[in-house]
């Protein structure tokens, strides 16, 4: 984590360097709204510090950030006009992270939209039998037991 990093739009965003329509913030994130959007409403919400990720981030940053998100949710969908939001974080450049920044998408949706559910995102899903879960799980539970006794 670094305080802001020069190179990222989304520091610069923070700073003040570069102008965006801010919707609201509290001491560690800041929402605003998109200026490539994918629908009406379409709004990112930012830490003020630079996480590259989600992982990386405090527990305060990463608390503020929810925080925000569950209040901002509601009102974006209402002034768009919709019922309902996909809310996505590409965690990570092979996820689709364009910007080295963590930030948290907004989208409102409407049964029209074409967008689809998450699913459809996927050309290439796995074939991953029974086992290979249980040993994907089993990994994940030791390795979160593991950072517990840290």
């Amino acid at each position: 984590m670094k305080p802001l990093d020069k190179k990222c739009i989304f520091c610069d965003i923070v700073n003040g360097n570069i102008s965006a329509r801010v919707i609201t913030q509290n001491e560690c994130a800041i929402a605003f709204l998109d200026a490539f959007p994918l629908s009406k409403g379409h709004t990112l919400l930012i830490p003020k510090k630079h996480y590259s990720k989600v992982q990386d981030m405090d527990q305060i940053y990463s608390s503020s950030m929810f925080n925000l998100l569950r209040n901002v949710t509601a009102a974006v969908e209402e002034a768009a006009g919709t019922k309902a939001s996909t809310i996505a974080i590409h965690n990570g450049v092979e996820a689709g992270q364009e910007i080295s920044h963590v930030h948290i998408h907004i989208i409102p949706r409407t049964h029209n939209d074409g967008a689809g559910p998450i699913h459809s995102m996927f050309r290439n899903k796995p074939k991953i039998d029974n086992g290979e879960m249980d040993l994907v799980l089993d990994k994940v539970k030791l390795l979160l037991q593991a950072k517990r006794l840290q």
